[in-house]
């Protein structure tokens, strides 16, 4: 299930973003965390699947377009679908077709191919 990010959840988010190869150092995941809590077109989710959150997945939206940024499964639940099943599960939360950055362009188009 999606659920919006809320700041008492801060340390689970960078968690899990630090999964991200260019989430790393923490300079880094600090500004992006800062990103996602100030600017009102930035959006983060969570997965989450009976009490464990376990996922989760970030946006820019920019006019009818929202931009994936950062998906993060924790590394137990990979594997299992569960990006695919965020994604989706996004597009119809937010009302937004995801479309991939640079950095998420394989993801999203490997989501696309399991659709079909």
């Amino acid at each position: 299930m999606i659920i919006p990010y809320h700041r008492d959840y801060e340390k689970i988010a960078m968690g899990l973003l630090s999964y991200t190869p260019n989430e790393k150092k923490v300079k880094k995941l600090q500004h992006t965390m800062k990103q996602y809590e100030t600017e009102q077109n930035w959006q983060l989710y969570f997965w989450k699947e009976e009490e464990a959150i376990i996922g989760v997945i970030g946006i820019e939206i920019e006019e009818n377009t929202a931009y994936l940024h950062h998906l993060c499964v924790n590394p137990s639940y990979r594997e299992e679908g569960i990006g695919t099943k965020m994604v989706r599960e996004l597009e119809k939360y937010t009302g937004h077709k995801l479309c991939s950055t640079k950095s998420t362009s394989s993801f999203l188009e490997s989501c696309q191919s399991q659709k079909e």
